[in-house]
C-alpha cells in the first residue's frame, strides 16, 4: 500500500473526521491547510510531544511501553523529516496531524495515546514558543556578532574624524569609530528587548487542552521543565488565545531591523559618488546592465528593503488579533508565515549588515576633509568665547554667526579668518582662538562622558569588545 498515495487522497482529516460524514469542498481544505508552512515546527511538535509522552507515562496515564513505542516512533519521524521522506498531507492540515498520523501508522494503537490530556490548541501554543524562543537566540547571537563588527572597526578608527550631521547637514567634527559605537549602543538595546520578550515568553502552554484545561492528572511542572520553560501558564484560556509573545517578537524585529535600516541608509550615503566616505569590495556590491562604471551597494539597499517586510509582519499580526474574543480561533492560524517571514529577513539583513561592515574600506582622508566643511568648528568657537572671554552662550553664538557670515563672504574656513577682522566683530578675540578651529581639536576637546574624544571611544570600543568575547 502507498501511505502517501493514501494519505494524500482522504477526502476528509480522520483524526476528528468521525463528526463529519462529507470531506471538506477543495477550497475549504486548501484555506483550512496550514500544513505548507507549519511544518517548519515539527523540530518543536516532536519535542514537544516527547516530553508529554514522558510525563504521561510517569504519571500512569499511559502505559511505559506506550511511552517507549512513541518515544523511538517520534524519533524515526524525525529521520524522515530530516531526510525529506516525510509523506506530508495537505488533508492531515497542519503538522500537529501530520506528524501524529504518521506515528499511528508506524506504531499502531500507541500512537492514538499520546493526545491523551492535551489539545491542538496548547500544541501549536507550545511549539510555536519553542519556535519563537529558539529563533529569538539565534537572533541574539547574531545581533551581538554585527555589534562585534562595529567595535571592531570602531577601534580601529578611534581618532578618524568624519562629518557629524543632523538634518543631513555637515554640524560638527566627529570620529569615524564614535559614529559606528552610536549602532553598538542601538544593536545593545536590540538585544535587551529580546532578552525582555524571551523572560516573558518562557511559560509552557502544555496541559492547558484546549482552553479549560483537562480532568486527567497531569504533572505541567514536569513537561515545563522538560521543554526549557520557567513554568507552566496560569490560565488555560489565556495560555491557548494570546500571541503576545509572538507580538513582542515581532516589534523587537521591527525596531532592530529599522536600526539596521538606518546604517543601511548611510551606507547608501557614504558609498555615492558626493561622498565616497567608503568602499564596499564585488562581495557586496553590483553592476549595471548599461553603465559599465556603475558600483551599486545593493547589499545595503536590500537591508534598507526589508524592513518594511519586517515591520508589515507586526502590523499584520497585530490586526489578526485586534478583534478576537477568548480563546482559540482559527484566525490565529495566520500567526505564523508572517513571524516566520520576519525572522527570516531579520537574519538575513543581520548577516548582510554584519559582512558589509567587515567588508568596507574608509575612506579617512576624505572623511577628514569633509569634517572641517560647512563651519563645522564653529560650536568650538562660540565654546572658546565662553569659556576664555566669559561671554554668555547666546552673546557667543550671535557672535559666532557673525563671523560665519563674514567668513561664507569671502570663501573662507572660519580659520581662514584674519585676526583682525575677527577683533572687528569682538575685540576681546586673541590667537589663541586659532587653537580649537581644527578638526582635531575639536575633536579632541569633547572629553565628556559619551563625548567623540578619541580616547573616549578607544576606550568604549576596547570595552564593548571585552564585553562581547
Amino acid at each position: 500500500m502507498n501511505d502517501t498515495a493514501d494519505r494524500r487522497d482522504t477526502p476528509a482529516n480522520q483524526q476528528w473526521g468521525g463528526r463529519f460524514a462529507a470531506g471538506p469542498a477543495a477550497i475549504m481544505e486548501d484555506i483550512n491547510a496550514s500544513i505548507g508552512f507549519d511544518k517548519k515546527l515539527w523540530r518543536q511538535d516532536i519535542q514537544g510531544s516527547l516530553a508529554h509522552a514522558a510525563m504521561l507515562g510517569k504519571i500512569g496515564i499511559i502505559a511505559a511501553e506506550d511511552v517507549a513505542a512513541i518515544t523511538a516512533g517520534l524519533g524515526g519521524i524525525a529521520q524522515e523529516i530530516e531526510a525529506g521522506t516525510f509523506p506530508f498531507a495537505t488533508a492531515l492540515e497542519d503538522i500537529h496531524m501530520n506528524i501524529e498520523a504518521r506515528l499511528t501508522e508506524r506504531i499502531g494503537e500507541a500512537g492514538k495515546r499520546l493526545h491523551t490530556a492535551r489539545s491542538r490548541n496548547d500544541q501549536v501554543a507550545t511549539d510555536f514558543r519553542l519556535w519563537v524562543r529558539d529563533a529569538l537566540d539565534g537572533l541574539t547571537v547574531q545581533i551581538s556578532d554585527l555589534m562585534r563588527a562595529l567595535a571592531a572597526r570602531a577601534a580601529g578608527h578611534a581618532a578618524d574624524p568624519m562629518p557629524g550631521f543632523t538634518h543631513l547637514q555637515t554640524a560638527q567634527p566627529v570620529t569615524f569609530g564614535h559614529h559606528l559605537l552610536a549602532y553598538v549602543e542601538m544593536l545593545d538595546r536590540d538585544r535587551g528587548r529580546l532578552a525582555d520578550a524571551r523572560r516573558r515568553m518562557n511559560v509552557s502552554p502544555l496541559g492547558s487542552a484546549a482552553l479549560a484545561g483537562t480532568s486527567f492528572p497531569i504533572d505541567r511542572d514536569m513537561t515545563a521543565a522538560a521543554l526549557g520553560f520557567d513554568r507552566p501558564s496560569a490560565n488555560s484560556l489565556d495560555a491557548v488565545s494570546d500571541r503576545d509573545f509572538a507580538l513582542e517578537f515581532l516589534a523587537a524585529a521591527a525596531i532592530s531591523a529599522m536600526h539596521l535600516s538606518r546604517l543601511a541608509e548611510e551606507i547608501v550615503i557614504w558609498c555615492s559618488a558626493p561622498y565616497r566616505f567608503i568602499r564596499l569590495s564585488d562581495a557586496f556590491t553590483t553592476g549595471s546592465s548599461i553603465m559599465p562604471q556603475k558600483r551599486n551597494p545593493d547589499a545595503a539597499e536590500l537591508v534598507r528593503a526589508k524592513t518594511g517586510r519586517v515591520t508589515g509582519a507586526l502590523v499584520g499580526l497585530l490586526m489578526v488579533m485586534k478583534g478576537l474574543p477568548l480563546a482559540y480561533a482559527k484566525d490565529m492560524q495566520e500567526d505564523k508565515e508572517p513571524v516566520f517571514d520576519a525572522a527570516e529577513a531579520w537574519a538575513l539583513s543581520l548577516a548582510a549588515t554584519a559582512g558589509m561592515v567587515r567588508d568596507m574600506t574608509p575612506d579617512i582622508a576624505r572623511m577628514r576633509e569633509f569634517a572641517g566643511s560647512g563651519f563645522a568648528t564653529a560650536t568650538d568657537l562660540a565654546d572658546w568665547l565662553v569659556r576664555v572671554l566669559k561671554l554668555p552662550f547666546r552673546s557667543a553664538h550671535h557672535v559666532t554667526g557673525t563671523l560665519v557670515g563674514l567668513a561664507e563672504q569671502k570663501g573662507v574656513d572660519l580659520a581662514g579668518l584674519t585676526l583682525e577682522e575677527m577683533r572687528a566683530i569682538e575685540p576681546g578675540i586673541t590667537a589663541e582662538v586659532f587653537s580649537v578651529l581644527t578638526v582635531e581639536a575639536s575633536v579632541a576637546s569633547r572629553v565628556s562622558h559619551g563625548g567623540t574624544a578619541p580616547a573616549n571611544v578607544a576606550r568604549e570600543a576596547a570595552r564593548w569588545l571585552s564585553v562581547l568575547s
